[in-house]
């Protein structure tokens, strides 16, 4: 099998996948609207996208949640990047938590990619790390007291605590659907927190940035540090670290308006 016919059935099966998670079909009517690309972060997977999928499903949009990998800043975003040179006509990319690093890296000298949205996410400059953004102002609850850190044999991947994982991650969420979140969530590779972020596709291309006022892992004052910089249009809303589960409507609100 060529490495052409790969991509092309990886990117097929990741559309496929997603409209099957959201209980619709990913060739909804989308004529002359872009593509929304939703990119998960670290300890959660594309589920957490589900509503504000299902929401821009019902509005004609075509949407793809693709797997992270979650291995290597430069692994993730150069995955995402082979998932995007699939799809046709304008792309609408948007990243949650470490899905934002992700995404700045991917969309870079894509001339598809027509608007990047953050959604309580790193969006870092050239050289900058995960680590370095996170602890840039105080507040963060992701500290080592909260992680467990289970060797691979690739390197050291990295857990929120189940005793911590409701008040680092969704406190606003009830305790029956965090622990659940706890128990099924997807480690990052620890190598990722000190990687270096490349260039930012949020130089040059609109971005969009929804501010999580109760976030305990990114803390606020981050998360405006880094939409001024970007020069994002911004919204703040009331929401723990995953504002997408939380604040669904808000979230795909700002989606259409990158859309548009």
């Amino acid at each position: 099998m060529g490495m052409t016919t790969r991509r092309n059935l990886i990117a097929g099966s990741a559309v496929i996948a997603a409209g099957a998670l959201v209980g619709a079909p990913a060739a909804a009517s989308s004529r002359g609207k872009p593509t929304i690309v939703l990119v998960h972060g670290a300890f959660a997977d594309a589920s957490g996208w589900n509503e504000v999928a299902r929401i821009l499903l019902r509005d004609g949009y075509r949407v793809i949640a693709p797997a992270n990998p979650l291995r290597s800043v430069s692994g993730d975003s150069a995955y995402l990047a082979s998932v995007l040179a699939m799809l046709p006509g304008p792309l609408v990319l948007v990243g949650h938590s470490y899905g934002g690093m992700v995404i700045t890296n991917a969309a870079l000298d894509n001339p598809n990619v027509k608007a990047l949205v953050y959604v309580a996410a790193f969006a870092p400059d050239d050289g900058e790390t995960l680590h370095g953004l996170q602890l840039k102002y105080p507040g963060t609850r992701l500290g080592e007291a909260a992680l467990d850190f289970r060797p691979h044999p690739a390197g050291v991947d990295g857990y929120v605590k189940p005793e911590a994982f409701r008040e680092v991650f969704a406190a606003d969420l009830p305790r029956a659907t965090t622990d659940l979140m706890a128990a099924t969530q997807r480690p990052g590779d620890t190598t990722t927190l000190g990687e270096p972020s490349g260039a930012p596709a949020w130089r040059t291309i609109p971005s969009y940035y929804l501010v999580a006022r109760d976030d305990n892992l990114i803390p606020a004052a981050a998360q405006r540090f880094m939409a001024r910089r970007a020069r994002a249009h911004t919204v703040e809303v009331k929401a723990s670290h995953v504002a997408m589960i939380s604040q669904p409507r808000a979230t795909a609100e700002l989606i259409r308006k990158a859309a548009r």
